[in-house]
């Protein structure tokens, strides 16, 4: 058995150990089953503990309830892609212990849940939302690296705050996505009902307030806001993706987020194609790049054993 798992269930993994841990099991169907395997022991040994009346040595953890509208296998992806990070505040106040959830979603996968205030949240594949388990304070603040979209329920005098990158925004009662790609040094925001404020953590006065049907686009600490070309394009929510009239660069770098493949441009012509279609996420890759290139007349090279695409 692979020693992760066992540390892992122990509480000896720091965050990103967990998190690379989760995301191997997530393409590892050994790893899954020896993850899935070990969960079960450890809960048949918990189940005659309670049973015979021993005393717990583990810290007892709420229940958090998670409403997905995924496939099934998004559920059990779910269930393998939570953890718990616990920071102790002091070592002489007891109970100080803040916990928070960080959810993973694999390649190829979307999901929605319930947060502990009632906010709904989307998530995209390839995404990763870190938050409370109960939101503490005077504000409800989480953090998100991928593509989100945010249903905040209105809690008076208690902001919503998401974090993606060097950029902030504040909500609330408001419907936004948001998109944060590390790897493209970008954040978008773009918001469809309420009022939104987007701003660098350093200088939240000179951030700009987003109203209905706008959004804004972040790269090089430099913000742009615009008008939402289409909202279709949110409909990935229900497993459909939209594009109108977009660069294909831009399409194929999400096409390579959402599947988890590399696509090689050859032919440079290519990026400066526009796109306008639907496709639904099962389709796969495969099948929505053909479909793409009977359109823009270019051919495909496929590197099965890396998951590499050529365009030429």
């Amino acid at each position: 058995m692979d020693k992760r798992i066992e540390k892992y269930f122990h509480g000896d993994l720091e965050t990103s150990e967990k998190l690379n841990l989760l995301k191997s099991i997530a393409s590892d169907d050994m790893l899954k089953a020896e993850f899935i395997e070990y969960k079960n022991m450890l809960g048949l040994v918990s189940l005659y503990d309670r049973k015979d009346g021993r005393k717990q040595r583990k810290p007892q953890t709420r229940t958090l309830f998670v409403r997905l509208t995924a496939t099934a296998a998004a559920v059990a992806l779910l269930v393998m892609g939570t953890y718990w990070i616990t920071a102790k505040t002091t070592r002489n106040r007891l109970l100080a212990e803040e916990q928070f959830q960080t959810v993973y979603v694999p390649a190829g996968q979307h999901i929605r849940l319930t947060l502990q205030d009632g906010t709904n949240v989307w998530l995209n594949a390839q995404t990763t939302l870190t938050y409370p388990v109960v939101f503490a304070g005077n504000e409800r603040r989480v953090r998100i690296e991928g593509e989100g979209f945010f249903e905040i329920a209105p809690v008076p005098q208690k902001p919503f705050i998401v974090s993606a990158q060097h950029v902030e925004m504040e909500a609330l009662g408001t419907q936004f996505n948001v998109y944060s790609s590390s790897q493209e040094h970008l954040v978008q925001t773009s918001l469809t009902e309420g009022k939104l404020h987007v701003y660098f953590p350093q200088a939240k006065e000179q951030g700009v307030t987003l109203k209905p049907n706008e959004e804004v686009v972040i790269r090089s600490n430099k913000m742009q806001v615009g008008l939402i070309p289409h909202l279709d394009y949110f409909w990935w929510k229900k497993g459909i993706y939209s594009f109108h009239n977009e660069v294909l660069s831009n399409v194929l770098s999400k096409l390579e987020m959402y599947y988890d493949v590399d696509i090689i441009v050859e032919a440079p012509s290519i990026n400066e194609y526009t796109y306008t279609g639907k496709f639904r996420h099962r389709d796969g890759i495969d099948e929505i790049l053909q479909l793409i290139c009977k359109i823009h007349q270019f051919t495909i090279e496929k590197d099965e054993e890396n998951n590499v695409f050529v365009l030429k």
